[in-house]
């Protein structure tokens, strides 16, 4: 038998065994007053009531030491001889160990190397733990594991379960951002007759009651416009969105996009706006407009580097020549005017360019955006051209909304934000999968 069936099994026995002291090793709830923050900085002396998951558990004789933590941080358990109950003790080290959650009472003091702890007066066991932690509390060391089980990297790395917080300050700042600007929050359908908004291929379900095949969206765009024509002069929506296509570091299937209208502005003044969120929501996150790269930081000041598609490519109007620039930029910079048969949604500078702008940091696309094509003629032959390609990855004819475009709307801005970019951006991280919670995998063999 080998450290952990062992483990394992000794644990089973624990279970039972308390189950016929009819001790419930996993009751409903427990009044848990205080978070293990707050019990280290409150004033020495005082009863605490805290809960939270036992990280370690050492015995020394007449006095043992464990690590609670909770969602706020750490704190030490003392248990003493003569100070904690011998009743409380006894059950401490017979039938608790790391990884069960706890629930104790007790008082704060400061220990002779001058940590804050809990002398503990009760303990409630309140859920047993039948597998360990990983060994040494040093955390899933392979990657695929550490995705694939991802509440235990966060256990045992408290760095990660703090880069997922980064990412909650991260969607609440950009939403007070937009609601300080009025605008309102909508919900589109993820669930569409035809995708629209983005070059993609989509991914088909069907929808049984109707006996129609649908899409899952790969962008909220073209539903948003349609409110922009319903009168609704600024929304915004977090939209989760859904690509066919391969996964890599900077690309996931499933992944969320930020996108925003504004009517009444252009691209210029959309430029405008998208150095002023980004440098609000940096600095609110990392607590000054910086990020930290590669052990280098970048600045995130005004104004930003503006350069053209043209120039950027030196001429060579290839995907691959784009790419390959991209990557060599690292300071925040607006790529500006693109091509117009890559762009069939904006509004033209001329025959050839139209008026988008790409925000890239640090190689990084960010931001894509521009002024909306509101021309429902325009917007028409260009669908039918999109029509005519042959690959998947093509705009859909939308019939329905360019009805609506021919209903009128107005001068428009759109933009359009990877959200999982943007946080690798914040944390410096290098992989999309690195800051989603639990990113696709590959099926496990059996």
């Amino acid at each position: 038998m080998g450290r952990e069936e062992q483990i394992i099994e000794e644990r089973l026995k624990k279970i039972k065994e308390l189950e016929k002291k009819k001790i419930n090793p996993y009751p409903n709830s427990f009044d848990k007053k205080d978070s293990a923050n707050e019990c280290l900085k409150i004033k020495l002396g005082s009863k605490v009531k805290t809960a939270g998951r036992l990280m370690t558990k050492r015995e020394l004789g007449k006095i043992a030491f464990a690590k609670l933590r909770d969602s706020s941080g750490d704190i030490q358990l003392v248990f003493q001889d003569g100070k904690t109950p011998d009743k409380i003790f006894g059950f401490f080290k017979e039938y608790i160990d790391a990884g069960d959650f706890a629930g104790v009472e007790g008082e704060t003091f400061k220990t002779k190397t001058g940590e804050i702890s809990i002398l503990v007066k009760k303990i409630e066991l309140l859920s047993k733990a039948i597998l360990p932690l990983p060994e040494k509390f040093h955390g899933l060391q392979d990657d695929e594991e550490k995705f694939r089980k991802r509440y235990l990297d966060i256990i045992t790395n408290p760095e990660v379960g703090e880069m997922f917080k980064k990412r909650g300050e991260t969607i609440k700042a950009i939403r007070d951002f937009l609601n300080n600007k009025g605008f309102l929050e909508v919900e589109t359908p993820v669930l569409q007759p035809l995708y629209g908004g983005a070059n993609a291929k989509p991914f088909i379900t069907h929808y049984n009651v109707y006996n129609k095949d649908v899409y899952l969206r790969i962008a909220p765009e073209l539903y948003l416009k349609r409110l922009i024509v319903a009168g609704f002069e600024k929304v915004f929506e977090f939209a989760r969105c859904f690509r066919n296509e391969g996964a890599d570091w900077s690309h996931n299937p499933e992944f969320s996009l930020l996108e925003f209208y504004q009517a009444y502005i252009d691209y210029n003044e959309l430029m405008k706006m998208t150095e002023e969120l980004i440098i609000e929501v940096v600095k609110k996150v990392n607590g000054k407009a910086e990020i930290k790269r590669d052990e280098k930081n970048i600045l995130i000041k005004k104004p930003f580097k503006k350069i053209t598609f043209k120039e950027l490519t030196k001429g060579k109007m290839t995907d691959e020549a784009f790419k390959e620039a991209v990557r060599k930029i690292k300071e925040p910079t607006f790529v500006i005017n693109h091509p117009l048969d890559i762009s069939p949604l904006a509004k033209k500078n001329d025959e050839k360019t139209v008026q988008r702008f790409q925000l890239i940091i640090d190689g990084i696309e960010v931001v894509n955006a521009f002024s909306e094509l509101n021309d429902p003629i325009d917007q028409e032959e260009r669908f039918r051209e999109q029509e005519k390609r042959k690959s998947e990855e093509k705009h859909k004819f939308d019939k329905d909304f360019v009805e609506a475009l021919k209903h009128g709307m107005p001068p428009t801005g759109g933009f359009g934000m990877g959200i999982d970019r943007f946080v690798m951006l914040i944390t410096g991280s290098h992989s999309i999968r690195e800051i989603l919670l639990f990113p696709f995998m590959k099926p496990e063999k059996e």
